[in-house]
């Protein structure tokens, strides 16, 4: 990141970039910030973007060889073509050609660091990967968004901000704005603005249903569930975050018994450290054969739905009423 910044500082922008990696949020900020570098909003002959599966990198390097209109640079934006992730030696043979006048920008999620075309985009200008953040960055970027706002908020409440809208940078972003205009007229932000105005997601409520099966409240496990059908969400995406909270249950309580530190779980289990304790928790309401056993149900619960023995809403339900009895 820090080498795009320096190069627009510069004014010295290389033939190619790929962004790649799973935070969406970054890629697009950095993705914009390219192209307000590179083109103008409203030029539309010098810039041209490419998106999905079935993009003709003929098409893309015929485009590059047509000099820019009365502008120093073109700018070429391919989004998710799974290039870098499958053989494409047209575009691997080309990237030591582009010529000074073209700006490749490629924004994937997945690519083989051992393709041909990986790396030589990488040897004709930046390949730049955007992980989840730590859990320290998301917090400076969160106190520096709230300080511009001339506000201030406790570690308690941070902490309670950050277990309600995850890690994903794009959801705390969109929570944080929700969260500076409920506030506008106070200095600092408090746990009951938290609790008043950021909606929990998708992943919280689930946390919050095996929360209740673990207690055995059926009830608030099987209105939880009706809680997410009502959101739209579908049975199966239901089903595949339970048995992935399982499995991290089942992880994280492994590990624990093992003697691994708190920050060795959280690097394996993929989650900020914040939410290992909260996990340990939970972890704590079952022995590991019930979590076994559980991901076991999970995988059965969705070959009976593929099979047709069983519709998915009943399958998801049946699951939380043998775990919550």
């Amino acid at each position: 990141m820090k080498t795009i910044d320096n190069d627009i500082k510069m004014g010295q922008l290389k033939n190619v970039y790929l962004l790649y990696g799973t935070e969406d949020y970054l890629k697009r900020q950095y993705r914009d910030k390219l192209k307000h570098a590179l083109v103008e909003p409203d030029d539309t002959m010098n810039f041209s973007a490419y998106e999905g599966k079935d993009i003709n990198p003929k098409e893309l390097i015929d485009l590059s060889e047509t000099l820019p209109f009365f502008k120093e640079k073109r700018m070429i934006l391919v989004e998710n073509s799974g290039f870098f992730k499958n053989s494409c030696d047209d575009l691997a043979e080309y990237m030591s050609q582009v010529p000074e006048s073209t700006c490749f920008v490629f924004v994937e999620e997945e690519v083989d660091k051992r393709s041909k075309l990986f790396k030589a985009a990488s040897r004709a200008g930046s390949a730049v990967e955007f992980e989840t953040p730590k859990e320290d960055m998301l917090i400076r970027w969160i106190l520096g968004r709230i300080q511009q706002e001339g506000k201030k908020i406790t570690q308690s409440v941070m902490q309670l901000f950050l277990s309600k809208t995850g890690s994903d940078m794009e959801n705390i972003d969109k929570e944080l704005e929700k969260l500076i205009c409920y506030t506008l007229d106070k200095t600092e932000i408090s746990a009951a603005d938290v609790e008043a105005i950021c909606t929990g997601q998708t992943e919280n409520k689930i946390f919050e249903m095996i929360d209740a099966i673990s207690a055995k409240n059926q009830k608030k496990a099987l209105d939880l569930y009706y809680d997410l059908l009502a959101l739209k969400e579908a049975p199966m995406r239901i089903l595949f975050l339970i048995a992935r909270q399982f499995q991290n249950l089942l992880l994280i309580k492994s590990m624990s018994a093992k003697g691994y530190p708190a920050v060795s779980i959280a690097k394996t289990a993929g989650m900020p450290s914040f939410a290992v304790q909260k996990n340990l928790r939970q972890a704590g309401a079952f022995k590991i054969n019930q979590l076994k056993e559980a991901i076991e149900d999970c995988g059965q619960a969705e070959e009976d739905v593929k099979t047709g023995r069983m519709a998915d809403q009943l399958a998801v339900e049946l699951l939380i009423v043998k775990y919550s009895a």
